[in-house]
């Protein structure tokens, strides 16, 4: 069974995407200059809440998408954000589909993998790698988003977001320990203030792997690249794998 990270927080998940997304357009757009859409459609790993499906569908006008999102609450938006603007109605396809079952269309012009690769094993993103490898032509870009710490290391709590809404506020906090070699446990709440006064919180755990770029284009087989360096802990670490020509 695929574990849902995301449904206790699912809720609160659009402030995090709002500014991801400031930071992630940029090295994105670079990472997909020239993709040819002839290719076949862009397949998105982990499409949240849609707003990275929008940065593909601008940068990346004449092409399809195929927008992989388990997470039902997750997709819900993703979906609301779909049909409600008929450029993206139009090209993107929804699946419910995670990582590890994932079907992919024969020809695939480009793969985008954000927030996904630190919570499969070894063997899972090794099972991902050779499954892309069969549909991406060489030289087409595999874009992959880490979670930018460097090396496995205790982070100490940390507020990550603070926004107003309304008459509330709410506060995202979240640190980290290391459990075994790079393997991190995440825990993150989410507060709900009104008036000072905390009236509601939720808190979830999670495993992430501590992943490089370099490392992943080992475990693939594949060359890979940086687009853009890790900032603050949790800030995004971008990368690029290429499939290698025969």
């Amino acid at each position: 069974m695929v574990a849902d990270y995301y449904t206790a927080s699912a809720e609160f998940y659009e402030m995090v995407a709002a500014r991801h997304v400031l930071t992630s357009a940029g090295p994105l757009r670079t990472a997909l200059a020239g993709v040819d859409p002839a290719h076949g459609p862009v397949v998105e790993i982990g499409a949240g809440t849609g707003r990275i499906t929008e940065v593909i569908a601008a940068a990346l006008p004449h092409s399809p998408i195929l927008a992989a999102e388990p997470s039902t609450p997750m997709r819900a938006m993703l979906t609301s954000r779909v049909v409600g603007k008929e450029d993206l109605r139009r090209r993107v396809t929804i699946s419910a589909e995670p990582a590890q079952h994932l079907r992919l269309p024969d020809r695939v012009g480009a793969v985008v993998v954000f927030g996904v690769l630190g919570h499969l094993t070894k063997e899972e993103r090794v099972a991902l790698w050779r499954k892309l490898g069969e549909h991406v032509p060489p030289g087409a870009p595999i874009v992959v988003e880490l979670m930018g710490t460097g090396t496995a290391r205790t982070i100490p709590p940390f507020r990550m977001l603070r926004e107003r809404i309304g008459e509330q506020t709410y506060e995202w906090w979240t640190r980290a320990e290391p459990v075994e070699g790079d393997l991190l446990r995440w825990e993150t709440t989410w507060k709900v203030l009104r008036d000072g006064e905390v009236v509601r919180s939720t808190s979830d755990t999670y495993m992430w792997e501590n992943l490089s770029v370099a490392r992943l284009a080992e475990e693939a087989g594949m060359d890979g690249r940086l687009v853009s360096e890790p900032g603050l802990p949790g800030a995004p670490e971008i990368g690029v794998l290429t499939v290698r020509g025969a």
